[in-house]
């Protein structure tokens, strides 16, 4: 069932730092991806046990990030994310909270890319229609700060209709589907002389290749450098 569309602005810069945890991101992005989960069905997918996945759920819910769902046959309550999308915070705030900001992002952009090498490795699993509409393409481009800034207002215009968590007719072949957009200006670093890098990228996130319970995801559990968005 659709939600609707409840972003939130992220300020305590306590919460990137908890959501800084590869489990708990892999937590929160499933229940974005496919909706409502107990622990239990958590568990089946991101390689850890229930009762991990429980304490970490409950962590994430100490900072308003996941919250719990009704249940549809009284025995364990699914969990939810608690908004439809997160803003995280600008260049005007303190250093604290930039640092927090930058490890969740580099952790985020792991996380990404270990998505798009899935399903790259994985891609002939899917059926033929699937993987000749996935994509995965970068632009050199030449902008000002401002155009950047409308393009980046453009593109996800374009993209914000088809969120899974909010939209409201989705056909009955639609799948979940991970897209990443980086637009960064390289520019700012002398040798890269002026320009603005695009990526755009687009892979399966079912169809048996990507987030499906036989897929344990050990890596969740193991330490890494920090990530965020």
């Amino acid at each position: 069932m659709a939600r609707a569309e409840s972003r939130r602005r992220v300020t305590d810069a306590r919460v990137p730092g908890a959501l800084a945890h590869p489990l708990r991101l892999a937590l929160l992005n499933h229940l974005m991806a496919f909706g409502p989960r107990t622990a239990s069905e958590c568990a089946e997918v991101v390689g850890a046990s229930a009762s991990n996945c429980s304490w970490h759920l409950r962590q994430l819910a100490r900072y308003r990030l996941v919250e719990r769902a009704d249940s549809v046959d009284d025995r364990e309550r699914p969990w939810r994310a608690a908004a439809t999308g997160l803003d995280y915070g600008g260049p005007e705030e303190g250093p604290a909270a930039r640092a927090a900001n930058e490890a969740l992002t580099a952790l985020w952009l792991d996380e990404d890319f270990r998505l798009a090498r899935e399903y790259l490795r994985r891609q002939d699993e899917a059926d033929p229609d699937w993987r000749q509409a996935s994509a995965l393409s970068n632009h050199e481009l030449r902008l000002s700060a401002e155009e950047l800034g409308r393009l980046r207002d453009q593109l996800d215009a374009l993209i914000r209709p088809y969120i899974g968590m909010t939209r409201e007719d989705p056909p009955p072949q639609a799948k979940p589907v991970h897209v990443s957009l980086l637009a960064d200006p390289v520019g700012l670093l002398p040798v890269l002389n002026g320009q603005a890098a695009l990526y755009l990228l687009a892979g399966l996130l079912a169809l048996s290749v990507l987030r499906q319970p036989r897929v344990r995801r050990q890596a969740a559990l193991e330490p890494v450098s920090a990530r965020s968005r």
